[in-house]
This record gives C-alpha cells, structure tokens and sequence, in this order.
C-alpha cells in the first residue's frame, strides 16, 4: 500500500455518475490505473463505491483486488463503518511486468465484515488491462457498475458468459463474448492451458462466418471482453444461429474442443439459450446477459 491520493490530482467525468443508476444496480465503484515502466508497478487508486445495498445501519465495507490470473495475492482496502456509500481514496501497489501487464485483469471484491468477521460478497468489477494504454501520468477516474457473482457451481464443461443486442434497422447482431468460468482444459503432453473462444453465425445449419477473441492463458476462468458484429436481415432471424465453441490451442496448429453451447430461435434450441435469443428479440438495440452451461455435444 502506497498510502492515501489527493483527490485534486484526479480527473472525474462530467455526467451523473452519483446519481443516475440503472434499474437492478447493487453498487458503482471509482478507481485509476496507472504504470510505472521503469519500475514495472501497477498503481491502483480505489477513490470510492456509492449506492450498496444492505443493511445502511450494519454495512461495514472493504474492497478486496487481485491482479488476475493470480488468485494467491490480494491487497486489501481499509474496512469503512455503517456506510453503503464508502469513500476509500487509497493507492495500492502490483509489481507486474511490462510484458504480461496486458493479460492480466483487476479485480475489485466489494465485500462487508459481520460481527463475527465474516465476509459477504456485495459484488465485484472485472477490469482487463489489454485494451488500457496506462502511463504514469493518466489521472481520469473510471466507474464500473458491481456486478453479483454467481452463487451457482461450474457445470461439467464451464460455463460461458456473453450479450447479445440486435439491431434491425442496421440488420447487425452484436456478441460481447465476456467471460468463461470453470474450463476443463486437457492436461495431454504437447497441450497448454490456453483458451479462446469462437463465434460462428450459422443459417439453416449451413456455416456463413466465424470470428475468434485472442487466446487467454492460464487461468480455468477467462475475461475475454470482445465485441464483435455479424450481418444479419431481420428475415432471417428465425433460421439463424449462433455457436459459441471454447477451444484450447494443442499441438501442431490442432485445437480442441472445451465447451460449446448454441443461442438461436426455436428451430435449434430450447430452454435458457432460446430464452436469451428471444430476450434480444424482445430488446431492440440493448446488450442482454447472460450466462451459459457448456457442453461437449456438437
């Protein structure tokens, strides 16, 4: 822990941050990133979280962050008392190398501490580093909205977790492949813990375009965060379909195969991967999430 910032030195976007939260929001944090190259620090600056949801007479905060795919080491924010809207302005400190600096993704942990000391998950943010240009002199806050981990257990295979939106005026479909958790990777000889996932748009079971995020490696619960844009005619929604293949990079250009779930109309699929096809449907122009059990069936 480097100590307390000064808040004056930090640049804050002008829009209703504090007060305007969406429907179903359990809580906002603020941060900044930057890196040092010379001496190869990751210095996070947690500002605050506004807008908890608990008990406002017994919540007592802490934020937890991890600097993934290591799980072993946490730092650890000063623990506020009886706030749901606690003000942290606190630095920390990760030596991390310039050259994995972009695989690797922040966590921040929203936590409250009982009278017991036990800890109870609020939320969480996910923040990869790969698309971030850090210097060391970036001082604009960013804001992310808690998201609630899952309470359910990994199936067999993984699951994944991805948006849908389509938009039928532009005749586009957008996937935002978010992440995966709980992938089974083969421990054969000649094959290495990475995974990527692929996107294929299909039409009356007939192949029309693929697209793949990068490879993520080492850890059974990849971020992915990639958007990626399918053409598709509004007539043609009730035909298509979308495969999601997790896939680990083997020996000799071979990859195999992890996981695999389809989203699509009625003609393909059922249950929760038909209900999210027609919760985009049903949505016009916004990103619906959700989260997909794996399977190994083609």
């Amino acid at each position: 822990v480097l100590g307390s910032i000064n808040p004056a030195l930090y640049k804050y976007p002008d829009d209703n941050e504090e007060t305007d939260f969406p429907e179903g929001n359990i809580g906002r944090i603020w941060f900044a990133v930057e890196y040092e190259h010379e001496t190869e620090r990751l210095v996070v600056s947690l500002i605050k979280v506004r807008n908890l949801h608990f008990n406002p007479d017994s919540c007592n905060p802490f934020v937890k962050m991890h600097l993934l795919p290591d799980e072993r080491r946490s730092l650890q924010s000063k623990t506020k008392r009886k706030t749901l809207n606690p003000q942290f302005d606190e630095n920390f400190v990760f030596q991390v190398s310039g050259k994995t600096l972009h695989q690797r993704i922040l966590r921040f942990s929203v936590y409250h501490v009982d009278k017991i000391k036990k800890h109870h998950l609020l939320g969480q943010v996910l923040f990869p580093l790969k698309n971030e240009n850090l210097t060391d002199d970036g001082k604009l806050v960013i804001w992310r909205d808690l998201e609630q981990e899952s309470s359910e257990p990994p199936s067999e295979y993984g699951d994944i977790q991805f948006s849908l939106s389509y938009n039928d005026y532009l005749g586009r479909l957008t996937v935002v492949v978010l992440r995966a958790k709980g992938i089974q990777f083969q421990e054969d000889r000649g094959v290495v813990s990475s995974a990527f996932v692929k996107v294929s748009l299909m039409n009356h079971n007939r192949f029309i375009k693929s697209k793949k995020t990068a490879v993520v490696l080492g850890t059974p619960n990849p971020v992915y965060n990639e958007t990626f844009s399918f053409k598709l005619e509004q007539s043609e929604l009730d035909t298509a379909s979308l495969s999601f293949s997790i896939l680990q990079n083997a020996e000799g250009n071979k990859t195999a195969l992890l996981g695999r779930v389809v989203v699509g109309p009625y003609m393909y699929t059922r249950g929760r991967e038909l209900e999210h096809w027609n919760e985009m449907l049903n949505k016009p122009k916004e990103l619906v999430k959700r989260w997909h059990a794996l399977s190994i069936s083609t």
